[in-house]
């Protein structure tokens, strides 16, 4: 069978860097396209492997990995309707740990992306407790340079150059920075923060997607 392969244009902060939902499916009967939410850039995009056919009653068990975001998944779910459920958990459990839905029929673009108001109370906690428990090098040398005053925690998508603020939709929350050490008592949420933009869907540094993990892990072993 012919493998067709489509990129969808969304909006781009720049012309060296757009973010596409690449698409790749089989031509064949009940065959879902699977959506990868990426950066674009000139280099080929990587083939998707996927069952040739398969149909929603199925659904539950169909899962992507996102070949340039390791920590990305997808699962398609029927619920309502088949949706391509994006989550940084190889499985699907429940719709609160799940980043936001893409619809798994059609042409997705970006602006299709559904954000569940649920798994950003799971993000904040795992930030704020893992700032508290020094698990990210990052932010605390960050701390330590700075000294003292504000900090964001920018969106490791789209990080801003040296000395800069980055724009409010890519800052996920802001804390105090006292004598070098970061209080994460004072950790406030960015309202504007999204986490699906032209750049991407959220991404951390290694110590705090970490602690997203295992907090995602403990929060369905207490369903």
């Amino acid at each position: 069978m012919t493998t067709i392969f489509r990129s969808f244009r969304t909006l781009a902060r720049a012309p060296q860097c757009r973010v596409g939902i690449q698409l790749a499916a089989r031509v064949s009967t009940h065959a879902w396209r699977s959506p990868v939410v990426r950066l674009q850039t000139n280099t080929i995009y990587p083939r998707i492997q996927r069952p040739a056919h398969f149909s929603t009653s199925q659904s539950a068990h169909q899962t992507q990995n996102d070949p340039s975001r390791p920590d990305l998944f997808y699962h398609l779910v029927a619920e309502p309707r088949p949706m391509w459920a994006v989550s940084f958990l190889e499985s699907y459990d429940n719709k609160e740990e799940v980043i936001g839905w893409l619809p798994a029929e059609g042409e997705p673009v970006l602006e299709d992306f559904v954000e569940n108001a649920a798994f950003l109370p799971l993000l904040h906690y795992a930030l704020r407790t893992g700032l508290a428990d020094g698990v990210d090098d990052v932010h605390r040398n960050g701390a330590i340079q700075l000294q003292n005053g504000w900090m964001h925690l920018h969106d490791e998508r789209n990080i801003p150059p040296l000395g800069r603020i980055g724009d409010p939709e890519d800052i996920i929350a802001t804390v105090l920075v006292q004598d070098g050490e970061i209080n994460a008592d004072t950790y406030q949420p960015m309202p504007a923060y999204r986490v699906c933009t032209s750049y991407g869907v959220t991404k951390l540094t290694d110590g705090l997607a970490g602690r997203l993990k295992q907090v995602l892990l403990d929060h369905r072993e207490k369903r």
